[in-house]
């Protein structure tokens, strides 16, 4: 007797569920990507429960008739593919034909649809006994999902609570809204509404919604382009982070996508800019042909392979680095009240009734205030020459200091030089002001040339075998950048030499530190290396805290960190300078009432 036997369809549509049902976040956006594919230019989220116990999602899309209605929980039914070179030409965000059998047989499903010329009424329980009924010819679709995994308790159970899950769908709408300003986003959980987007197509406004008045302000829009790809959004001011990546949204033809080579660019461009630990709020929409892409790798189709990556990553890194050159910006002190520091969006403890969790308690709050005012600009005005306005422009950046000339008034805590010049009064930290300077001396003297220095003893590694294999077939990449390196019997390499910008005292630990990062790299970059190592030596090199400056040692130090490329934050991230603009000041001693 056979042992193999095909599944009935239920069971199959079960276990696929495993893989494009994992929580409530992955039903809305199975269906709110189904109701965008329909052309739809209004869609509401309802949630019950943070979609445990419901989710409704209504949209003014193209609708369906009762035959396609009905064929649409078959697996494999889908309106998107018709033959193979469709596959490699994919254009709709939904295409597999898996989402709605699969979220069908883990629930209970209602489904009331028009294409303005029939109207159908549709339900299911578990995945099968479909009711099909004559509806209302109002065009558009609406969907309900009830009861989720109520007949697979054991992933009921491992749901995260109802705060995760609303979090996990909040999140991925704002994104969604993001991706498409022209569309009308409406997100309420419990009668509360979350988001409310108004569709006009202005993407800083929903911006503006999802984050508040403040990021916003301190958002710069970006674009580029190259063969292959354009790009376009907003990257926030290195002073705007957050302490997670999911502030960074990137956009595929409109599809969101988690990709972490290219999020790991962003970071990159960022660099010195903003702590380790930190990350900027980026919107970036890609633009690519569909045939440069695939998308069918996973079932939630979030991840995505794309054929010319490195002239993506090239396109991204330039993009960002380029525009964060040009910004001039120095944190200005002020201190805010509890009304200023009012979200402009409901917390996710408003989207739950009352008594279920309790607002913390308020307070007021002194922080730094990054906004540019137009009397602190430092760019010089540009002079009349026959050039184009955006050569000039281009020139004057590159050219004239980000800052203007300050006179240091003194020292406080014998760590934080003050300064003045006609727009305010500057705190300078003289650790991090040093590090910058001697950071970008240091790196430019390490890319420059690399002079090998023969060790007196060499130096001998042991690794695992693996390991082994892994450093054995970089060592010409270790040549190339001066470290001389060669087999040494089993497991083990001996280096003999290193380059000349490596301090003799911590000269086996920083070839060490090279050795491991080949390890535990898939692709070893010695450039980021090269950034680290740089740091190391800067902070080394640079005055501390408590150190004594004489004041010409301040002059030197102020003149010396305008003329840097970056002179508003150290090699770690952290600020060199910040500011009381006159006005502030006059504003504190109220001799402005404005």
């Amino acid at each position: 007797m056979s042992k193999i036997k095909v599944m009935d369809e239920i069971l199959a549509n079960k276990i696929a569920a495993g893989e494009v049902v994992e929580k409530t976040m992955n039903v809305v956006k199975e269906l709110v990507e189904n109701a965008i594919d329909a052309e739809s230019d209004e869609i509401k989220i309802e949630l019950i429960d943070s979609g445990v116990k419901e989710v409704r999602v209504t949209d003014n899309g193209i609708g369906m008739d009762r035959e396609d209605a009905t064929l649409a929980f078959s697996r494999h039914a889908t309106s998107k593919l018709k033959n193979l070179d469709d596959l490699f030409n994919i254009e709709s965000l939904g295409f597999r034909g898996e989402a709605l059998p699969s979220i069908a047989s883990v629930s209970n499903i209602e489904l009331k649809t028009s294409n303005g010329k029939t109207g159908t009424y549709l339900t299911l329980s578990g995945g099968k006994d479909m009711h099909v009924e004559d509806s209302d010819l109002q065009q558009g679709t609406t969907i309900t999902v009830k009861d989720l995994f109520y007949n697979t308790p054991v992933r009921l159970k491992y749901l995260k609570n109802l705060y995760v899950e609303l979090a996990n769908i909040t999140e991925y709408v704002n994104k969604m809204a993001l991706s498409y300003p022209n569309i009308k986003f409406t997100l309420i959980n419990n009668d509360k509404v979350l988001l409310d987007t108004d569709g006009k197509g202005d993407l800083r406004k929903v911006i503006y919604q999802i984050y508040g008045a403040d990021i916003t302000k301190k958002m710069v829009e970006v674009s580029g382009e190259n063969d292959d790809y354009y790009i376009h959004g907003y990257i926030s001011y290195p002073e705007m982070t957050k302490s997670n990546r999911n502030s960074i949204t990137t956009l595929v033809n409109g599809r969101v996508i988690k990709n972490n080579e290219l999020n790991k660019i962003i970071i990159d461009a960022y660099h010195t800019y903003i702590p380790k630990d930190k990350f900027p709020i980026i919107v970036l929409n890609i633009d690519v042909d569909p045939i440069l892409i695939d998308i069918n790798i996973h079932p939630t189709k979030m991840d995505i392979k794309f054929s010319k990556m490195d002239t993506l990553k090239d396109l991204v890194f330039d993009t960002v680095s380029k525009e964060l050159k040009h910004l001039t910006l120095i944190p200005t002190i002020a201190t805010r009240s509890e009304e200023a520091l009012r979200e402009t969006t409901i917390p996710l403890y408003k989207a739950f009734k009352k008594e279920e969790v309790a607002p913390g308690p308020t307070y007021e709050e002194t922080m730094l205030d990054f906004s540019v005012s137009e009397n602190t600009a430092i760019i010089e005005e540009r002079d009349n020459i026959n050039e184009t306005k955006e050569e000039q422009a281009e020139s004057q950046k590159e050219e004239s200091p980000r800052i203007k000339p300050m006179i240091p008034r003194g020292i406080v805590y014998s760590t934080y030089i003050i300064a003045e010049n006609e727009d305010g009064m500057y705190i300078i930290d003289q650790h991090a002001a040093a590090e910058r300077i001697n950071y970008e001396k240091v790196l430019k003297s390490l890319k420059e040339k690399v002079i090998p220095i023969d060790l007196l003893i060499p130096i001998k590694i042991e690794l695992a075998s693996n390991e082994f294999l892994i450093v054995r077939n970089h060592l010409d990449t270790l040549k190339e950048y001066g470290f001389v390196a060669e087999e040494f019997g089993m497991n083990t390499i001996i280096i003999r030499s290193h380059p000349n910008w490596i301090p003799e005292d911590i000269a086996e630990e920083c070839i060490r530190k090279v050795v491991d990062i080949i390890i535990s790299k898939e692709n070893f970059d010695f450039d980021q290396f090269v950034w680290r190592m740089a740091a190391t030596m800067a902070c080394r090199m640079s005055v501390k805290a408590n150190d004594y400056l004489s004041y010409d040692d301040q002059i030197w130090l102020l003149n010396t960190l305008r003329s840097c490329e970056n002179p508003f934050t150290c090699p770690h991230g952290r600020p060199t300078i910040i500011t009381y603009t006159k006005y502030d000041l006059e504003k504190l001693f109220k001799r402005s009432l404005d």
